[in-house]
């Protein structure tokens, strides 16, 4: 880990003194940052803009962070004098966006690296993950439903079989997709496991051999979701097995732990100059216990269906992230109409900050709504997934995909795809089965529109 002195943080703003360094006057001018300009506090020199900062900031503003004048060195060292300077002229304003549209990186980001250089021992960097990929404009997020490598089922047969494995069960247009996204995430459905005995009087349990784990890399995952009613059909030992077994391949994973503590902690991303925070729960099941809740002292996973101690999460990894998505495993099995319980939670999760909610469970598609400002899709259904050693009839299954915009906006969309005979495959909008599954969500929807490019806007 780097480390950095006041000496070098002070040597570094003097050479910056001296040569400049960041935006330009003419630079900063072009910067939008509002709709409505703010009323501008007039800034004098360096030194008042750090004490205008220190002095006269909101907690908003600084996202909450105990900023000292080694920070502000750290960000007038990087970024030179005149942005400092523009920074502090807009430090009694709500809205700390300015870091951001000046720096390339919001407070949180600025914070992060800043604590990450000092050695700050009191920050957590558990579970953040800096992203070294480029982005064009739009951050993109996909997502994906239910997906299952266990053995003993059609469709981890179906790919067993294939010369090309698992790149020949997407279409190569998907894959192209999923591997592209900034960010994938897909609902892990099984456990990894070649130990313990099934659940008894459980009717589906779904357990695969822990080398199958690389596929979720091959697939082009950076995170997945264990919160579901499938991780722990092998008890305890296949939940630690699969925990196990994800933190040996590095795939960052949510919704499930070997305590309450680790099971709902957030997940962070950094990318793009944004800090992006991801969290997930079960609500399933609803009346039986076959998937145990994580405790102090116990592993299992985050559940919500009372959604107090889920909040909390939210609202956590709302006060460290630009951004808060939330994975929901919720939902009656076939039911392609959400349920009022579905909208009750939701408001909770809205109300503790969640900027979109994207569910999973139900192993069908249900619509997208909005609530407020933030979108819903109530569950995208399987995605590559089967229950038996039978091949399952052709659904209609699709990404959900998240766009944070250069401007601090979320645009949604949704990309329809279809399962057949083993192979996922993105549809072309010309198909008659893509405007079948966009008519099916729009007439299901009361608040949201997808348009023929997928684009979702409230009606």
């Amino acid at each position: 880990m780097r480390k950095c002195s006041r000496q070098i943080i002070a040597a570094s703003i003097i050479i910056s003194l001296i040569t400049g360094c960041g935006n330009s006057t003419t630079e900063l001018d072009k910067v939008n940052l509002t709709k409505s300009e703010p009323k501008r506090i007039e800034i004098v020199d360096l030194t008042d803009a750090w004490d205008t900062i220190l002095n006269n900031s909101t907690n908003a503003f600084i996202g909450g962070h105990p900023i000292d004048e080694t920070f502000l060195g750290m960000v007038t060292a990087d970024y030179g004098n005149d942005v400092i300077e523009e920074i502090a002229s807009y430090a009694n304003f709500e809205t700390p966006e300015i870091w951001y549209q000046l720096t390339g990186k919001s407070i949180h980001v600025l914070w992060y690296e800043y604590c990450e250089m000092t050695g700050m021992q009191q920050y957590s960097y558990d579970k953040t993950y800096v992203l070294d990929k480029q982005t064009d404009g739009d951050i993109v997020i996909d997502f994906t439903g239910d997906v299952s490598f266990a053995d003993g089922i059609a469709t981890t047969d179906f790919m067993d079989h294939q010369m090309n494995g698992i790149y020949d069960c997407f279409s190569e247009d998907l894959l192209d997709e999923m591997q592209s996204a900034d960010i994938l995430m897909i609902n892990n459905e099984f456990a990894y496991t070649d130990r313990g005995t099934a659940l008894a009087g459980k009717a589906y349990t779904f357990r695969a051999n822990p080398s199958r784990v690389a596929l979720m890399s091959d697939l082009g995952a950076d995170i997945v979701s264990v919160a579901n009613n499938h991780v722990y059909d092998y008890d305890e030992i296949g939940l630690l097995d699969t925990l196990n077994t994800l933190s040996l391949a590095e795939m960052p994973y949510v919704g499930a732990g070997v305590n309450l503590e680790e099971a709902k902690k957030p997940a962070y991303f950094i990318i793009g100059g944004r800090k992006i925070a991801i969290v997930a729960a079960t609500q399933i099941e609803r009346t039986l216990n076959y998937t145990k809740e994580a405790t102090g002292v116990e592993p299992g996973v985050m559940k919500c269906l009372h959604p107090e101690a889920f909040c909390e999460t939210i609202r956590e990894a709302k006060a460290n992230a630009d951004f808060v998505l939330v994975f929901p495993h919720w939902g009656t099995e076939g039911n392609a109409n959400y349920g009022a319980d579905q909208v009750a939670l939701a408001r909770a999760f809205v109300e503790a900050g969640a900027d979109a909610i994207i569910g999973g469970h139900t192993h069908c598609l249900q619509t997208v709504e909005y609530m407020d400002d933030v979108p819903i899709f109530y569950s995208l259904g399987n995605y590559w997934f089967s229950t038996t050693g039978n091949m399952p009839a052709t659904y209609d299954t699709g990404l959900a995909q998240i766009h944070i915009t250069p401007e601090g906006e979320i645009e949604s969309y949704f990309i329809p795809c279809q399962f057949d005979a083993g192979v996922t495959s993105e549809l072309n909008s010309e198909d008659i089965a893509y405007s079948n599954i966009i008519d099916s969500l729009n007439g299901m929807s009361l608040t949201a529109h997808i348009d023929e490019a997928g684009h979702i806007s409230k009606k």
